[in-house]
């Protein structure tokens, strides 16, 4: 965990991939190094020519590793002050200025079961969580249940299929789904839960509620129900 307090700095663009119409994922590279935790995030903060500087929080998507590079994925908000800048100028090879990993309990260290619940863009955090898993060869002690409106809006779509995985489509899913379209459900969280799982949930105000309420009414005591609420931020 780094205090927010911690000092800005230079990080390079090394990679820039498309996740969805709206969303891409930014390779960076910083100038000091440090390990990440699966579930931490860094602050990304631009700064004008006359001074003005606008900064936003934003998810790890990447497993931590010895590279010292890590993989924030942003969604382009059409009234967002840094969101839209990095989508629409930012480019590999360029240098932006940022602050952390920031976080100390919303992070998983793949040391015990886990049951990761995302909506939308939340699950980007649940991201890093899933690939440290797999990197460690720890699959089995992660389940994710993400939901998405549509196949089109569903981050990491060719990567996020596998067993530790299901995906609920709420307003359009692919004709070969088992799943019907529709909200998430209990059933769909009770099949993923294992014994002594700590939840993670990432999502907006109404999702994590609504996702909080189906663990509590499976039984999952409140201690072990952790959630990462996020609203509108460009």
């Amino acid at each position: 965990m780094v205090d927010r307090a911690s000092p800005w700095q230079t990080a390079t663009v090394v990679d820039i991939r498309t996740e969805t119409e709206h969303a891409k994922s930014y390779r960076l590279r910083p100038q000091r190094p440090m390990r990440h935790r699966a579930g931490q995030h860094y602050v990304v903060k631009l700064t004008a020519e006359d001074g003005y500087s606008a900064s936003r929080s934003y998810s790890v998507a990447s497993a931590p590793d010895d590279s010292g590079e890590f993989e924030l994925t942003i969604e382009r908000l059409d009234d967002g002050e840094v969101s839209t800048f990095l989508h629409d100028e930012l480019l590999v090879g360029d240098e932006i200025e940022v602050r952390g990993p920031i976080g100390g309990f919303f992070v998983w260290d793949a040391d015990s079961p886990a049951l990761l619940i995302g909506g939308g863009s939340g699950v980007v955090p649940l991201m890093a969580m899933l690939r440290l898993a797999r990197t460690r060869d720890r699959s089995d002690l992660v389940r994710l249940v993400v939901s998405a409106r549509t196949p089109d809006d569903l981050y990491y779509a060719s990567e996020i299929v596998g067993p530790e995985t299901t995906v609920v489509f709420t307003r359009s899913a692919p004709p070969d789904a088992v799943r019907g379209v529709g909200r998430l459900q209990a059933d769909d969280v009770a099949h993923a839960l294992q014994p002594d799982a700590t939840v993670y949930i990432c999502g907006s105000d109404a999702f994590a509620n609504a996702a909080g309420d189906l663990c509590i009414q499976l039984g999952v005591p409140t201690e072990r129900i952790r959630v990462e609420r996020f609203g509108p931020s460009g």
